[in-house]
């Protein structure tokens, strides 16, 4: 089944930020493949295809990628949004643990790009563009492996852009802050809880659940993601939502000492 339209592939589409985008991408004219761990349960969205998917997997990940290209002939854009939130103090997690969360937000990126990256390359054009975080940018008290993932997402991309852009291909980043999805309720427990963290860990998981609860809706991410996916000068970073403008711009701008004063303030730590 070949197209003229422009193809996407968006991985965790079934719903949130991915389901946001996979719709958003409909409306902007490109034939939309969006993945899931099981696809058969991914509730339909009108011109979207849903495949199984485990980013995990070397061998679901090739086997996705074959199949989208054997079915559309080609893939135009890359939409890595698969990703697992991790809460807890970076004491409380095991490294197996993190070796998960890692396997996922960040190898699982990774062998994405590197599954699509042969034939984007061949066609000499092609985006990937990779949903990171503001948490790629700044210290997350009590998150500490996934800001770990996000900051790594960050330094890959942003060197592999480097290396695309002679070939055509550009590597993109879109940076959410906090987004109205089932993030936090999602997000993987410690598997080493200690006592010491146990108070400061629950008013950390309140924090975040206040944030989650009061932030952007997944569509104002997926309107950033298509303008990555489209631009005709396309930027390396794009902000997504007025949160994380504020904050990206303040990272910037704001002395070290004065940011993380802040950071203490707003993740209610004492001191």
């Amino acid at each position: 089944m070949q197209t003229a339209s422009p193809v996407a592939l968006v991985t965790g589409a079934s719903s949130g930020i991915g389901r946001a985008a996979a719709l958003a991408l409909v409306g902007a004219g490109f034939a939309v493949v969006g993945t899931s761990r099981n696809a058969a349960n991914a509730k339909p969205i009108a011109g979207v295809t849903f495949l199984d998917l485990d980013v995990a997997s070397d061998e679901s990940v090739r086997s996705l990628v074959g199949e989208v290209i054997d079915r559309f002939g080609r893939i135009d854009v890359l939409v890595n949004n698969a990703g697992v939130g991790a809460v807890g103090a970076g004491e409380e997690s095991s490294i197996n643990q993190a070796k998960d969360v890692f396997d996922i937000n960040v190898f699982g990126l990774m062998r994405m790009a590197n599954a699509v990256l042969p034939q984007m390359r061949a066609q000499r054009s092609g985006r990937v563009v990779n949903v990171s975080s503001v948490l790629g940018l700044i210290p997350a008290p009590f998150m500490a492996v996934y800001a770990a993932t996000k900051h790594a997402v960050e330094g890959y991309s942003e060197s592999v852009d480097h290396e695309l852009r002679e070939h055509g291909v550009r590597m993109l980043l879109v940076e959410p802050a906090y987004t109205n999805t089932s993030f936090e309720a999602s997000s993987m427990a410690p598997d080493s809880p200690l006592p010491v963290y146990a108070a400061q860990r629950e008013v950390s998981r309140d924090v975040l659940a206040t944030a989650v609860r009061n932030a952007d809706a997944p569509a104002v991410v997926a309107k950033v993601i298509v303008a990555a996916a489209t631009d005709s000068k396309p930027k390396l970073r794009y902000t997504a939502g007025p949160m994380a403008r504020r904050v990206s711009l303040l990272r910037r701008i704001v002395p070290s000492r004065a940011f993380d004063q802040q950071i203490r303030k707003l993740n209610r730590l004492a001191g």
